[in-house]
């Protein structure tokens, strides 16, 4: 027997249906991002739990509330009646087989390592609704981004080391070490050989002292009286709806990032 229905996901089930296009249930936090600019709302069906978390979140929240959230249950995705699914790469077997048994078509996203893998996924989520087209004008905006927020030619990258929660950092392979290379930085940790999510030690950063580090939330290790030393070094705040995904969300952290490269450079680009 199906679980009973939370108010958003019940009010979910008599939006109209937008004529020949599939209807949309999104798992993951990236692809809600995505789907925000190419479909139509009433294809919308639910977006991720995720996305309500204004802290994390990479869609306005009011936006957000406008649709269902789900946690991602059997119950929950079967009871809203969607044509397509979006989940992210790592779906359990047992999951993925209830999808085939109850004749469910289930899309996944791969984790997004650059910023061409990104543009990728916005041209696939944009034939997936039916909107083509967006995904092409969505494109072409995240490129014109990029493009505004490059260094000048020549300029010096500044070294950078992007801090998040308990020391880990983004090191190679990620898409924000892509779009720090991108907008004049340095990633320091990605240059040193570390990738995702491991720990960078503090005495590396004393070793090597960044120009700035971009602190994601607040992690107490960033009190610690030894990194006192680093007078040469500013930090800045980057907010973690900037941090995971892709998409638009390309256009806020590239400006973000440029915004910063020129305040360090005294307001030069």
């Amino acid at each position: 027997m199906l679980a009973a229905l939370s108010p958003t996901v019940a009010a979910a089930r008599v939006m109209p249906r937008a004529a020949s296009l599939p209807r949309i249930v999104s798992l993951n936090p990236c692809s809600d991002a995505i789907l925000a600019e190419v479909a139509d709302p009433a294809q919308i069906l639910a977006y991720s739990a995720y996305s309500r978390d204004p802290a994390s979140s990479s869609l306005p929240i009011a936006k957000v509330r406008r649709h269902a959230t789900t946690h991602g249950t059997i119950e929950e995705v079967v009871a809203l009646q969607p044509d397509v699914v979006i989940d992210g790469e790592f779906v359990a077997p047992a999951t993925r087989a209830a999808y085939r048994r109850l004749g469910l078509r289930l899309e996944t996203l791969r984790t997004q390592h650059n910023v061409a893998d990104s543009l990728g996924d916005v041209r696939r989520l944009a034939a997936i609704v039916g909107h083509p087209e967006r995904g092409e004008a969505l494109v072409r905006r995240i490129e014109a981004a990029l493009a505004a927020a490059a260094p000048p030619p020549g300029a010096v990258p500044v070294d950078a080391v992007l801090w998040e929660w308990g020391g880990m950092v983004a090191g190679q392979g990620t898409l924000i070490d892509d779009l720090l290379g991108r907008t004049g930085f340095a990633n320091l940790p990605a240059r040193e050989g570390y990738g995702q999510a491991d720990i960078y030690p503090l005495e590396r950063m004393l070793a090597h002292p960044p120009r700035v580090i971009l602190t994601v939330g607040h992690d107490r290790m960033l009190r610690h009286p030894a990194l006192g030393v680093l007078t040469g070094t500013m930090r800045a705040e980057f907010p973690a709806g900037l941090l995971y995904c892709g998409g638009p969300t390309i256009i806020r952290a590239a400006a973000r990032l440029a915004a910063l490269r020129r305040s360090l450079n005294g307001g030069r680009g």
